[in-house]
């Protein structure tokens, strides 16, 4: 079953309403962003959130030691980094990380094989920010990379009208919207719900709930 990430969380009400829809995750930006929060509102956010939501910040390019006071100030449970890592600097690392791809052309996905076996999230390259762009990029070009479906976190564009196909044709371990369930550059409790909703009800088509 695909789970559901919110991502550039930023108040504890929009925690809440992705907590109430369903999500499995919420997504902190600690980078330069329209959606940053510091980490000390990040920590209230997150102790206001049931036990088994998943925690993530987003990075770019912070050292293994920031990366480290993040996860203990926040109680995150991944860090998920969108920078120039290494693999090296990733296969040093231990805490647990999610590594973002940025997806320009298909032979961007080759990077995935260089970062080991752990979840590698995939985004659309187009913009001039790492992620969070509200574009697409090809979902067909994750067709060469089947075994790899259950470490792939999607993002990049998604919204109610599109994540249904997108899930057909990826089967990714985990959707991440961001931009998608936001009105006037702020997360809305109803697309938020909409969105969580237009996932779950097709994964209970899917495995024959309704039937």
């Amino acid at each position: 079953m695909t789970k559901v990430k919110v991502c550039g969380i930023r108040e504890r009400e929009e925690a809440k309403w992705a907590a109430d829809a369903g999500a499995d995750a919420v997504g902190f930006v600690f980078a330069e962003s329209k959606r940053r929060v510091t980490l000390e509102k990040a920590a209230d956010i997150a102790d206001s959130l049931p036990k088994d939501i998943l925690k993530i910040g987003v990075f770019v390019n912070a050292s293994e030691s920031e990366l480290q006071y993040a996860m203990d100030v926040v109680k995150l449970d991944y860090v998920q980094l969108h920078g120039d890592e290494t693999p090296e600097f990733c296969r040093e690392l231990t805490i647990p990380f999610i590594k973002a791809i940025s997806i320009r052309e298909k032979s961007d996905l080759q990077a995935l094989q260089r970062y080991g076996s752990g979840l590698l999230l995939v985004d659309s390259g187009k913009g001039p920010f790492r992620g969070g762009n509200g574009t697409t990029f090809d979902w067909e070009y994750l067709s060469d990379y089947e075994s790899l479906k259950d470490n792939i976190i999607l993002a990049g564009g998604l919204k109610k009208e599109n994540v249904t196909e997108a899930i057909k044709k990826t089967e990714p371990y985990m959707v991440d919207v961001s931009s998608g369930v936001e009105r006037n550059g702020r997360k809305d409790c109803k697309m938020i719900k909409a969105f969580i909703e237009e996932v779950k009800s097709f994964q209970k088509e899917e495995s024959g709930e309704y039937s």
